[in-house]
């Protein structure tokens, strides 16, 4: 019974070392050869056409009855956090009831070639030192 507890722990110690193997990253101090590789980063996308995207989309940004005019948008700018775009679009609007209620501006979000969250813009925003181009 003694030779066989020996055998099982012999057999654990080894198996747990060699398990040990197989978790070391980059940190660690074991050769180059035995570390777990870095994931590559996602390739950033490619710019996209704001211009179209508003124009094909102007209910994702617009409420239907606003009745949007003088239409501007910003070029694309990288997200901070993430890999899509942000830009600012303009536009002369109207209100529920039918009034004009000005210029207004907000920043939409866009990823995989979608407008996926759009917010008026607020004090922190950039939109007021962007440059604006008709769609």
């Amino acid at each position: 019974m003694g030779d066989r507890s020996i055998h099982i722990v012999v057999t654990l110690g080894a198996a747990l070392t060699l398990a040990g193997c197989g978790f070391a990253d980059v940190r660690s101090p074991v050769p180059e050869f035995m570390r777990k590789t870095e994931a590559d980063p996602l390739p950033p996308e490619s710019p996209p056409d704001v211009r179209r995207l508003v124009h094909d989309n102007l209910d994702a940004v617009f409420v239907a009855n606003s009745y949007p005019r003088d239409i501007k948008v910003s070029p694309p700018r990288h997200e901070a956090r993430g890999i899509g775009w942000t830009a600012c679009v303009r536009a002369e609007i109207t209100s529920a009831i039918g009034k004009p209620i000005g210029t207004q501006t907000w920043r939409i979000s866009i990823s995989a070639g979608q407008i996926v969250d759009r917010r008026r813009v607020d004090a922190d925003d950039n939109c007021d030192s962007e440059s604006y181009a008709p769609i």
